[in-house]
């Protein structure tokens, strides 16, 4: 199997330098780009499995090469690393598409573990057959991260897609938020509580309420994907 690529900005050199030395390492094959034009530039000429952004840096920053990169490709898993640890940064980051956020200075182990469960996800949804999940009006395609209806179709991205279908799995059913956080997060702390409340608010924007399926608030407890049925 060929090694996973993976494109990484970063215009700390000394940063960049230890970071790619873990990451082939680890036997990916890295490329480095110190600013968000170059980074936008080898997206553009190269095919990658996964990307990795700095936010602070030259020419172009994390959330404008982000934001590019989702114009691009919906579903590519995108993680932010940066010393920007405000909760309005983490949810900018969330709200234009990022998969997950990392603060520096962060623990090399917890990223290399980041990185594996998204790409494993990855491979393993290409390797399924294409198939569709039903969900009243909609068609959910969680292979290709679609969702369908009479009106067209919806680009989600991989974080999305999970999480999505995480509820269709339990629709009708209690979740609780510390369920679904280690089910998709792999964690429960503060900062991932937020990244959900982040994606809930993204899907419901696809499922208004009245029109079909909601997401459904259980106060202290976590939530419910209301999906009716007709008899």
């Amino acid at each position: 199997m060929k090694p996973a690529r993976i494109l990484y900005a970063e215009d700390d050199a000394t940063l960049a330098f230890l970071t790619i030395d873990s990451l082939e390492e680890a036997g990916y094959d890295v490329t480095h780009c110190p600013d968000g034009h170059a980074c936008l530039e080898a997206f553009r000429e190269g095919t990658f499995d996964l990307c990795i952004l700095d936010i602070m840096m030259p020419k172009a920053d994390g959330f404008e090469t982000a934001a590019e990169i989702r114009k691009k490709d919906a579903h590519i898993p995108l993680l932010f690393l940066s010393a920007k640890a405000l909760k309005e940064d983490r949810l900018k980051g969330l709200r234009l598409g990022a998969d997950d956020y990392l603060v520096k200075p962060f623990s090399m182990e917890e990223l290399l573990l980041k990185i594996d469960i998204f790409l494993r996800r990855t491979r393993k949804e290409e390797k399924s057959n294409t198939h569709h999940i039903s969900i009243g009006k909609y068609a959910f395609d969680p292979t290709n991260f679609y969702l369908s209806d009479a009106e067209g179709r919806h680009q989600l991205t991989q974080r999305e897609s999970d999480l999505l279908h995480y509820f269709c799995r339990h629709q009708n059913t209690i979740i609780r938020r510390e369920d679904i956080l280690k089910a998709i997060w792999g964690d429960d702390d503060y900062f991932m509580g937020r990244s959900l409340d982040v994606f809930i608010s993204r899907l419901r924007k696809l499922f208004p309420k009245g029109d079909g399926p909601w997401i459904e608030n259980i106060h202290g407890i976590g939530f419910r994907f209301v999906v009716e049925t007709r008899l």
